[in-house]
């Protein structure tokens, strides 16, 4: 989920109408495919307080270094980490930074400036603040537009987070336009059967939020089908990012009754944890 910056994206242009031109200061870059590589193998094990040092590590090393890309890129992976593991201030304080950061480096418009918002966004939904977050979901909106040429994922994971949002906040409409973006652009990804399955269930919630999960049954149904069957796609890698989906999916499935799909799906997952 981690964008990669360019060098061009970080880099202040020398004053070319000053009598003497500014001295650049010297940046030393983090390894920053090294660090998500690292950081994926962490979460595999689901090995969170190693996952933790490891990023704060980066963190100062960046700093060290002027490395204001990798800091983005570090602060954007601690806003996550800190989300899945229920510290708010810690990750709201990252999320903060990572914005605070974008604009450090003159990044608005840019696809790495969207994405960092909808990280920020994502974050403050999780912790409750549902207005920050709309507001934040609408920023990275902006951004992207102006960006142009966002890579689908990127896009249909803005449109299923501000969907949540929309539904908690009672704009059902709106959340019901987000999902169906959503679904249309993770047909385009390789592997997207996962992100298009999570918003089969959210959007299940959403029917049951707008209708009462009675009368919402008839629409409920359908889309827990098409999750399951999604879920089951023969061609996504049973990898620990699969078994994520799958813990993270389950709950949905017992909660409307889909009993045995739950039981499945969370003995898999822990089938995949415990090999990894």
């Amino acid at each position: 989920m981690s964008d990669i910056l360019k060098k061009e994206d970080y880099e202040e242009p020398r004053c070319l109408l000053c009598d003497e031109p500014e001295e650049a200061e010297t940046v030393h870059p983090v390894p920053q495919q090294r660090i998500i590589e690292k950081m994926d193998e962490y979460m595999s094990r689901r090995d969170y307080a190693g996952a933790e040092r490891h990023l704060k590590y980066w963190l100062e090393e960046a700093k060290a270094g002027n490395d204001l890309r990798g800091q983005l890129m570090l602060y954007n992976e601690l806003t996550g980490h800190y989300r899945k593991t229920g510290e708010k201030d810690n990750s709201l304080s990252a999320a903060e930074n990572a914005l605070q950061t974008v604009e450090k480096l003159g990044m608005a418009g840019t696809v790495s400036a969207g994405t960092a918002y909808v990280n920020a966004a994502t974050a403050y939904s999780a912790f409750g603040e549902k207005e920050r977050a709309l507001e934040l979901f609408e920023q990275a909106e902006k951004h992207y537009e102006e960006a142009g040429n966002v890579p689908p994922h990127l896009l249909g994971g803005l449109y299923n987070n501000m969907a949540l949002v929309l539904v908690a906040l009672k704009r059902f409409r709106k959340a019901h336009e987000r999902y169906d973006r959503a679904m249309e652009l993770m047909a385009k990804v390789e592997g997207g059967v996962l992100e298009q399955a999570i918003t089969c269930l959210n959007r299940a919630d959403a029917w049951a939020a707008e209708l009462g999960e009675e009368d919402a049954e008839p629409k409920i149904f359908p889309l827990l089908d098409e999750a399951y069957d999604l879920l089951k796609t023969p061609e996504v890698p049973r990898d620990g990012y699969y078994a994520f989906v799958l813990e993270k999916c389950a709950p949905g499935f017992a909660y409307y009754g889909y009993f045995a799909a739950a039981e499945e799906f969370k003995k898999e997952s822990e089938r995949i944890y415990e090999g990894a």
